[in-house]
């Protein structure tokens, strides 16, 4: 069910306590019904000519569908480690396999509402790769300057996913992408 519709129902992720320490295991959409937290990666990859990659994300996910968000983004499965969601999630949206070294984590951030009350742990990757875009996940992807993203998602901030413009606030963040 995930390939055609870049989710599924059935998922099984960790629910996690106010200290980020697993309590039990549910299904995604218990999780996001109930709004319990949980944990999810996000990654922000910038090429060797500067350019940062922004995804649209698939009409077809339950969740800000074609909004503009992060590079690649996805939850835990229950059990899996941030560092290994990250590398698995890019591998699935993005087509590209890349080993746990090429990702930097740049942030941790706590669950927070504008999160959808996900822990989340934010990676950099830098490098030169080619997309095989996994289409029900990932509709289509840009490439814009840090700067440019900055002063577009604030002019329209409606056209981008909530936790990017979340995540876009956050001093590591900002630094990490030379926005100061």
């Amino acid at each position: 069910m995930r390939d055609e519709i870049g989710q599924s129902p059935e998922e099984i992720f960790d629910v996690v306590d106010d200290h980020d320490c697993v309590v039990g295991s549910l299904s995604r959409e218990a999780i996001h019904q109930q709004g319990l937290k949980h944990r999810a990666v996000h990654i922000f990859w910038l090429r060797a000519d500067g350019l940062l990659c922004l995804q649209r994300r698939s009409y077809a996910k339950d969740n800000s569908p074609g909004l503009i968000s992060t590079s690649c983004a996805g939850h835990l499965d229950s059990g899996e480690t941030y560092l290994k969601a990250a590398v698995r999630e890019f591998r699935e949206e993005m087509g590209i396999t890349i080993m746990n070294e090429q990702l930097r984590e740049i942030d941790y951030v706590p669950a927070h509402r504008r999160l959808g009350n996900e822990f989340v742990r934010v990676y950099l990757l830098r490098g030169d790769f080619t997309c095989r875009l996994h289409k029900p996940e990932v509709d289509s992807v840009l490439w814009r300057t840090p700067r440019e993203i900055e002063v577009w998602s604030s002019a329209q901030p409606e056209i981008f996913a909530t936790p990017l413009l979340f995540l876009l606030e956050r001093p590591a963040i900002r630094r990490a992408l030379g926005l100061g």
